[in-house]
């Protein structure tokens, strides 16, 4: 049998690259051992303490794929998030949690479902196969689930994600309390980063009706550290914005302890952001208290109000 390769989505958070391993994993179980674990970008912090805490080895670094390449994709399923050349590929698995993006002209295995994080459907699956969860694998999948619900505190977690902490945490030997606090904490360290990394690190092109956008994500333990560096936040915001012909630059600065963000908003439609929230930006920034969801809190909010 070839190679497989199965990758989440560009700019990779910790979901992305911990169900690229664990699909690949999974696969093999399955009796597919081209199956290899990928990434499509450089490792957040975050990521990085998950898998040197745990000794696990990151997955393989790409930027494409050959002509007619066999592919699974994880924690996305959009074109734009991919590799270039997806359309080139043979898709033959998605397994995500995303909204459907995808168009082929041939049938594929696909299952999506309307939780907090890949891995909790990653889970099911095991099950359903009947096959055995490791330590590691199941410290891969808590670890994902823990930073996409927010250590359970995002309003996108839901039952079925609970159920799966209960389980891994005991299957991983850990606290999930306190390892989930130290991991989201490891997360927010910015000091080595650059403006430009800053800015990329969590960046989705999401498009409210006819508003050209980019919203950003970085979670941190004290806002009023990363708005120190608002002046080159905006410097860099501008450039995108001009780069890339876009109408709205949203940077969510969010609270990963008291569970607010911060937002600083540039462009021509940056009053979109007072209609949508009932907010009034002072200095291009305010407060959002309660919002630390970009799928649930922001899109379908900025979609209504645009």
């Amino acid at each position: 049998m070839g190679k497989t390769y199965v990758f989440g989505h560009k700019s990779p958070d910790t979901d992305s690259i911990t169900s690229s391993l664990v699909m690949a994993n999974f696969e093999k179980e399955l009796g597919n051992d081209g199956a290899v674990a990928c990434r499509l970008g450089n490792l957040n912090k975050e990521t990085e303490y998950v898998l040197n805490y745990f000794d696990i080895d990151a997955p393989e670094l790409i930027e494409k794929v050959e002509d007619g390449a066999d592919v699974i994709l994880v924690d996305h399923n959009s074109p734009s998030e991919s590799v270039e050349n997806l359309e080139n590929a043979n898709i033959k698995k998605v397994v995500d949690h995303h909204k459907i993006a995808l168009d082929t002209s041939y049938p594929i295995f696909y299952r999506a479902e309307p939780v907090g994080c890949t891995e909790t459907i990653l889970l099911k699956l095991y099950e359903e196969y009947g096959i055995e969860v490791s330590k590691n694998i199941a410290a891969l999948m808590l670890s994902a689930i823990i930073s996409d619900t927010l250590l359970l505190k995002s309003p996108t977690t839901t039952d079925d994600d609970k159920k799966a902490v209960e389980k891994l945490a005991k299957i991983a030997g850990v606290d999930y309390e306190t390892y989930g606090l130290d991991m989201l904490k490891a997360g927010t360290d910015l000091s080595d980063f650059s403006i430009e990394e800053i800015l990329n690190l969590d960046a989705k092109q999401l498009d409210f009706k006819d508003v050209k956008s980019i919203v950003n994500q970085v979670n941190t333990a004290d806002i009023s550290e990363v708005m120190e560096m608002q002046d080159e936040l905006e410097e860099g915001m501008k450039k995108i914005i001009e780069d890339e012909n876009l109408d709205l630059f949203m940077l969510l600065i969010t609270d990963i302890i008291n569970s607010n963000s911060q937002v600083i908003v540039l462009g021509k439609d940056a009053s979109l952001v007072e209609k949508a929230y009932g907010v009034k930006l002072e200095n291009n920034t305010a407060l959002l208290k309660g919002v630390v969801s970009r799928k649930k809190q922001v899109v379908p909010i900025m979609t209504e109000n645009a």
